[in-house]
């Protein structure tokens, strides 16, 4: 099945979801790997072009995915990319049907995101320092926390997306999408004092940047995310990720407004939002087990 056409397909889709759809390089390169291995099934199959596949081929792929020892959630991003690929097939009818709309993946044990405690929160932010290292990595933790951003969210960051005055930031979110989010006071001064200190950047647009000059990666944040955490002795591994899991936990223990959580977070379907009903109820069974009297367990 490795025809030039059936390359010709994958190839068109991929530069569909670049210029039509506008979502990120890195999720393209996912969507083309998980096609090149459907492909690579279809040739062991014998389906010898898109439109042969049926959906018992699919159920007999996503079987197969599952031996393979593929989790759940790996195996239906897999069949979420199949069902795109060929809505896109369907749009220039290039086939009559979608395999993969009535596949579902085999559930796997659903895992809580981790999150810090707000005693950790302010152990990790309780930096004082004047060195330009120190002052752009508490600006963008404070930022980080404070609105809830993606990793990508925050490299992606330039000159003007932040309005002082408001206290809001504007960022670009998946399928580039842009949304308006708040600030909090001390991210605000945090990002002033890095303002102020930063150096010449030439033509460099982004907000955070090394000591070069240039835009900061996402690996030089993760890196120095970890290396804080470990420096303020916060246990366990610590991700920019896991800033954005704290926002979105914290905000609904307080509020318990999951529709507000959800556009702050930028979530397009509110089912992803409700895992954090998921921590919520976890921090109130704990209170419950400590505190109710029915619950407390004999010394």
């Amino acid at each position: 099945m490795a025809s030039p056409p059936t390359l010709h397909w994958i190839n068109k889709f991929l530069h569909h979801l670049r210029t039509e759809r506008r979502l990120s390089d890195n999720t393209g390169k996912h969507y083309r790997r998980d096609l090149l291995e459907l492909q690579g099934w279809c040739e062991k199959a014998g389906v010898n072009d898109w439109r042969d596949l049926d959906s018992r081929h699919v159920r007999h792929y996503a079987a197969q995915c599952h031996r393979r020892g593929l989790s759940g959630r790996s195996i239906q991003r897999r069949l979420s990319a199949l069902r795109s690929f060929y809505n896109y097939l369907l749009r220039e009818h290039a086939v009559t049907l979608n395999p993969g709309l009535d596949v579902r993946a085999p559930k796997s044990e659903q895992h809580l995101p981790d999150t810090l405690n707000v005693d950790d929160i302010a152990s990790l932010l309780n930096v004082n320092s004047e060195d330009l290292l120190v002052v752009r990595d508490l600006a963008m933790l404070e930022l980080m926390y404070s609105s809830g951003l993606r990793l990508s969210e925050l490299v992606g960051l330039n000159d003007g997306d932040v309005d002082f005055n408001d206290r809001t930031v504007r960022v670009t979110g998946k399928g580039a999408k842009t949304r308006v989010l708040p600030v909090g006071g001390k991210a605000i001064s945090a990002l002033r004092a890095w303002q102020q200190l930063r150096p010449q950047r030439g033509s460099e647009a982004a907000i955070f940047t090394g000591r070069g000059g240039k835009r900061l990666g996402v690996r030089a944040v993760q890196q120095r995310v970890k290396d804080w955490a470990r420096r303020q002795g916060i246990p366990g591994d610590v991700h920019p990720h896991t800033l954005r899991h704290s926002f979105a936990s914290h905000l609904l223990e307080s509020s318990g407004d999951l529709r507000a959580v959800q556009e702050l977070l930028g979530h397009a379907d509110i089912s992803t939002t409700q895992i954090y009903t998921h921590l919520d109820f976890q921090h109130l069974a704990q209170v419950y087990d400590k505190a109710h009297p029915r619950a407390r367990k004999a010394k």
